[in-house]
């Protein structure tokens, strides 16, 4: 198939971009990779189109004050391979590797595919994992919006009427992290993905972080079986009945890709998984 009409803006502005947002209907053209096929599909009909692929000052890549600054434009393979990230905040570049195939991560970008919002991809899970905070710019100006109040279901995020999501901030990280992921096929969106990030001193878990995707309508970051694990030792016991909170805390979709009561199940089993390799890198 191919796309209904629909009229054509490529702003080259912000403020041009965030005007033309305000139109009912308008939909945002970032990396292309979620849109132009739910485009061709219907499933996604806008009354207007806004390109803002040379709107200057979206792609950036640096480290401030202890963070980690991502533009919303920057391309999925230039945060998978940079440096930077690989130090200071390896759960994102471990996870990007699950993002696609390297066609889509060459022209994806960080701030599309968290705008897009779908329950089942990495990048969601992850920023709620490492709580991240987002800036949206609207007609109103500027505010800075958690991770974890950003997603508010399938598709759906807090971005109000033409507000744009223009930068990722993501607190440097520490400790050990491991990523782990079903899917029916390699680089396959996830039916289930446990991101995990640990950190340890003397054998007792200081803090750890878990969240889930495809296990629910938005990312899942299972608060209980953190709790569970903080200040006590990382033993096979408390990683099960971490694990066993975790499948708790999911609400998983039954399709036909698969029956929720696997993907509770799976996603305990890659959550003990993902916590014994996060304590090893501890």
């Amino acid at each position: 198939m191919k796309a209904a009409p629909f009229e054509y803006l490529r702003a080259t502005s912000l403020d041009e971009a965030i005007e033309a947002l305000s139109t009912p209907e308008a939909r945002v053209l970032a990396g292309g990779q979620s849109l132009v096929p739910l485009l061709n599909q219907r499933l996604a009909r806008p009354s207007l189109v806004v390109d803002i692929n040379r709107v200057a000052g979206l792609s950036f890549l640096r480290e401030e004050n202890g963070r980690l600054e991502i533009g919303a434009l920057t391309r999925h393979r230039v945060v998978e391979t940079s440096g930077v990230v690989r130090s200071g905040v390896p759960l994102l570049a471990e996870a990007l590797g699950f993002v696609g195939h390297a066609a889509i991560r060459n022209r994806g970008t960080i701030g599309g595919s968290l705008a897009h919002a779908d329950p089942a991809a990495e990048l969601p899970a992850v920023m709620v994992a490492l709580d991240a905070d987002f800036t949206l710019r609207g007609p109103g100006g500027e505010r800075v919006v958690a991770a974890r109040e950003f997603f508010l279901g399938p598709h759906r995020t807090a971005l109000g009427p033409g507000e744009l999501l223009t930068r990722i901030s993501v607190p440097r990280q520490e400790g050990g992290w491991a990523v782990e992921e079903l899917s029916r096929r390699s680089r396959d969106l996830a039916l289930v993905a446990v991101f995990a990030t640990v950190t340890s001193s003397g054998g007792a878990c200081e803090t750890a972080r878990i969240a889930v995707a495809g296990a629910g309508p938005t990312p899942i970051r299972a608060t209980a079986a953190e709790e569970s694990l903080a200040g006590g030792p990382l033993t096979d016991d408390a990683i099960a009945l971490a694990a066993d909170l975790v499948a708790a805390a999911t609400d998983p979709p039954d399709d036909l890709h698969a029956p929720a009561g696997y993907r509770r199940e799976m996603a305990a089993v890659l959550t003990r998984r993902a916590l014994l390799r996060a304590k090893e890198r501890a």
